[in-house]
């Protein structure tokens, strides 16, 4: 199964000439429109570490450089520390990873991509989408070892602009995501996009626990093409009229869930980094909690984000975490790929069938000799019919000599 970008309708290059060097600021709508600008009044997400599994980040280009602080590569055809741009959209990694860790660091003063946690640290985990990307390690497998690296590398938040395209996904993911949750790490995957053949929301972002992003205009009106929709989606952010940085420098104008994604792992950053001592569960409540609702849930899930309100307001506790919904999914869905030579488990108890006695051989004298249950509905009956019956004839013979003895008087 091949992993596609969850990015849709191409992009353009964007000029920034000199002489307006803020013209790259000024299209990131979004800072303002969803309270990100606010947020920063607060934190900017120093601290917390996010990992972005994408196809590779160029950690070179002015709004990267120093923000990348570890890196692999799962693929086996790009570089050690995953900066080397690969797969079928090579840029893809880098316009990620700027949207959500820029630092606002353009070729010439005042100019350049700010991500919505510019003070957040990434680890670059390269994989190659697609099916002819050169490598001999299936997608899958690419996916579950970036995530297990991630994991064991220090990662707070792990962002997976990707999808599989189908609602299951392959049991090696069950570990590598349950592994991701035992350790407190928020996993945000996107939606995926109509317009890139997504019609509904597929794997990672069907997998329960995962925080699932959705795509709006730049009016908050969900998206046709640059999104998807699905019962599992928990948020929604901009995911058009998008700006991000490309490999070796200049910028690209895109839409997708892609771009959603970041901004919401960029959010997770930013309560990661006020409130330290939450739990995954808890950050990913504040984030859900406080969105806008704005329309249907599997359109839209619990609304359109709001940074400000996930950093400054009060909310309730959560009432449940990732790990105990992906086992609670592992219990009732893998049950039936367990092979039968394995020990049941205390939960799980094996039923033992019991063979039939066998029948009773015949006995020859069985017809003579009567048994205990022809003494009980035979004999018994028959004995008591008898006595009754001698009993009558005794009474009617005493009764015949007194009325004689009667007469002769």
């Amino acid at each position: 199964m091949a992993i596609v970008a969850a990015v849709t309708l191409g992009s353009t290059v964007v000029d920034a000439p000199p002489a307006r060097a803020d013209q790259i600021r000024d299209m990131q709508y979004w800072l303002a429109d969803y309270g990100f600008n606010d947020a920063w009044l607060t934190t900017k997400g120093a601290g917390v570490t996010v990992a972005v599994i994408d196809t590779g980040i160029d950690g070179s280009v002015a709004e990267l450089k120093g923000a990348i602080v570890g890196g692999m590569d799962a693929s086996g055809i790009g570089a050690q520390n995953g900066q080397k741009p690969i797969g079928d959209n090579s840029q893809h990694g880098t316009m990620v990873a700027s949207l959500l860790a820029g630092r606002g660091r353009g070729p010439v003063p005042g100019s350049g991509v700010t991500g919505v946690a510019p003070e957040a640290e990434l680890l670059a985990a390269s994989v190659a989408f697609g099916t002819n990307t050169g490598s001999s390690i299936s997608n899958d497998e690419q996916i579950a070892a970036a995530v297990r690296w991630a994991v064991d590398n220090g990662a707070d938040v792990i962002n997976m602009s990707l999808t599989r395209n189908t609602l299951d996904w392959p049991q090696s993911w069950d570990d590598a995501f349950l592994y991701a949750f035992e350790h407190d790490v928020v996993v945000v995957a996107a939606a995926g996009n109509r317009g890139a053949g997504t019609t509904a929301v597929g794997a990672p972002a069907t997998i329960p626990g995962v925080l699932t992003v959705a795509g709006v205009d730049r009016n908050g009106e969900a998206s046709f093409d640059a999104s998807s929709q699905g019962i599992t989606i928990s948020v929604a952010a901009p995911s058009e009229d998008l700006v991000g940085v490309v490999p070796g420098g200049g910028y690209a104008k895109w839409d997708g869930t892609s771009g959603a994604a970041p901004i919401v792992s960029g959010l997770v950053a930013l309560v990661r980094s006020a409130y330290p001592d939450l739990n995954a569960a808890e950050v990913i409540n504040r984030v859900v909690s406080t969105a806008v609702p704005s329309g249907p849930v599997q359109i839209y899930g619990n609304g359109l984000i709001d940074a400000a309100a996930a950093i400054d307001d009060e909310v309730a506790p959560a009432s449940t975490d990732p790990a105990t919904q992906l086992k609670e999914w592992i219990h009732l869905h893998r049950r039936a790929a367990v092979a039968p030579s394995e020990e049941p488990t205390d939960a799980d108890e094996a039923i033992v069938v019991k063979a039939d006695p066998p029948a009773p051989e015949r006995d020859s004298l069985a017809s003579v000799i009567p048994n205990s249950f022809t003494m009980a509905t035979v004999v018994v009956p028959i004995l008591v019919l008898a006595g009754f019956a001698i009993l009558v004839l005794l009474l009617g013979i005493g009764a015949t000599r007194h009325f004689r003895r009667i007469l002769r008087r």
